[in-house]
């Protein structure tokens, strides 16, 4: 594979470790600790074959990704692959929907965290503690990456290790009754109100399309490829772990959530978490659990900064956004990038913050446009298998003693690229998440129509693209 980006290249400053961090602070955000009961309530305990189902399109998507990442581990990954094996419109919609799903996520954990501050310190102003947070992750980004990777490294670790004492002691609580007055739960919450499939087949794809949202993310650690030492055997070893970790962390807090209670009771408890945790007797669990909330807000919002600002980066050196977003500071990060990201965190903050203050309905609207983020999203997953198939075609020779190739290629490529698109159809039938996904496909439209205008639909060869 050749490089088709002129863009400077970016320091090798990173660790494996720290790699693998960013994709599980990428995926790892703040829904499943706040106990978000929309996919419980669409298909009831079987949501744990949701997750697991899903997981397996992400485990396809990401060897995807592995495969052509061990040959050439850029900065700009899904995007680069997308333009040379797809077209030059896959990989400029790809980066333009990262850099609009990732400052439109910004501006909504930047909007939690003013919220979960308020837990400490009621009377605290929700703008300047805003201006706080924004100015703290500007900072952290700016430094160098190595700094963002520790922070992030930090900010992961707190949310894995929160997943992990919860899971202990749901299972003390499931096996022994630890807590319960040492009478076991047991597993028959799962199938005592109303059966495992609750919702039928529609309430279990409708699931789907949020458990998509939630691991959204994690390719975050292709775009980290460009600048870890040692790319090819840091690749190998994250994309292995971090599937297994995302899934284990995920199906395990969901297993003893629906274990532990009643599905069609979890809308009133709140955080399932801090419910669990006061129930083994840890009095300051709401605390604890707030503090792990906030720093997942946090985490989510850098982890967006930094993937984002790489994506403008790089559509800055491709003539696809203003130049200045291609300058390179002395401690060789993107610094211009970055405050451009982070001014369009900013601003959507400060508009969110205008909106509540004028009419509650209006901040409403922002849950569909935070929501709109999803599709765009998705775009990285499908570029990638699209763009894995021609890599295939096209390097035969580089395949052959290739140590880490997509298992069962082409059918479980083509698997995940049809069930991906069966979910988006599912997002539209769902009147609930209709209108997110509208505005998410109106923002992919625009930004294909400004690229159709200002290029046409000629390769960088300035020939038609006709798949060969």
């Amino acid at each position: 594979m050749s490089e088709k980006s002129s863009s400077p290249k970016l320091k090798r400053s990173m660790t494996a470790g720290q790699m693998e961090m960013i994709s599980l602070g990428g995926a790892i955000g703040v829904g499943l600790f706040m106990g978000s009961t929309s996919t419980i309530k669409w298909t009831g305990p079987s949501v744990l074959l949701a997750y697991i189902f899903v997981g397996l399109i992400l485990y396809i998507v990401m060897r995807a990704l592995g495969e052509m990442l061990y040959i050439n581990p850029g900065t700009g990954s899904f995007a680069d692959y997308a333009t040379e094996y797809v077209h030059p419109i896959a990989g400029y919609m790809a980066e333009w929907a990262n850099v609009f799903e990732y400052i439109v996520v910004g501006m909504s954990e930047v909007v939690a965290t003013t919220e979960y501050l308020k837990f400490w310190w009621p009377n605290i102003s929700a703008f300047w503690s805003g201006v706080i947070v924004i100015a703290f992750l500007v900072v952290a980004n700016l430094v160098s990456a190595k700094a963002y990777g520790t922070l992030e490294f930090w900010f992961a670790m707190i949310k894995v290790i929160t997943i992990i004492l919860m899971i202990i002691l749901g299972f003390s609580i499931i096996l022994f009754g630890f807590g319960n007055h040492g009478h076991a739960i047991g597993f028959s919450n799962l199938w005592s109100h109303g059966g495992f499939f609750t919702g039928g087949f529609k309430g279990f794809l409708f699931s789907m399309s949020i458990i998509v949202g939630s691991y959204e993310g994690i390719e975050l650690l292709g775009i980290s490829a460009g600048e870890v030492a040692h790319p090819q055997k840091a690749i190998v070893k994250s994309v292995k772990s971090v599937i297994w970790r995302i899934l284990i962390f995920y199906v395990g807090a969901i297993f003893v959530i629906v274990t532990i209670y009643p599905w069609d009771k979890l809308s009133n408890l709140g955080s399932p978490f801090v419910t669990t945790f006061a129930k083994v007797g840890i009095t300051a669990a709401a605390s604890i659990i707030n503090f792990v909330v906030l720093t997942a807000a946090l985490s989510s919002a850098n982890s967006g900064i930094y993937s984002s600002s790489r994506m403008l980066f790089k559509l800055a050196h491709d003539g696809d956004a203003p130049k200045t977003f291609g300058h390179i500071s002395k401690r060789i990060v993107p610094s211009h990038a970055i405050l451009g990201i982070s001014g369009g965190i900013f601003i959507g903050f400060v508009v969110n913050v205008l909106a509540a203050m004028a009419n509650k309905s209006m901040s409403d609207l922002f849950v569909v446009i935070f929501s709109s983020s999803v599709l765009p999203g998705m775009i990285p997953w499908f570029v990638i298998l699209l763009a894995e198939l021609r890599f295939r075609k096209n390097n035969p020779e580089l395949l052959k003693k290739h140590p880490f190739k997509l298992p069962l290629y082409p059918f479980s490529n083509y698997f995940a690229f049809i069930m991906l698109i069966i979910i988006v159809i599912f997002m539209f039938i769902n009147s609930e998440t209709r209108v997110s996904v509208i505005v998410g496909a109106a923002v992919l439209i625009v930004a294909a129509l400004i690229y159709i205008v200002r290029h046409g639909l000629k390769n960088n060869k300035g020939e038609v693209n006709n798949g060969k």
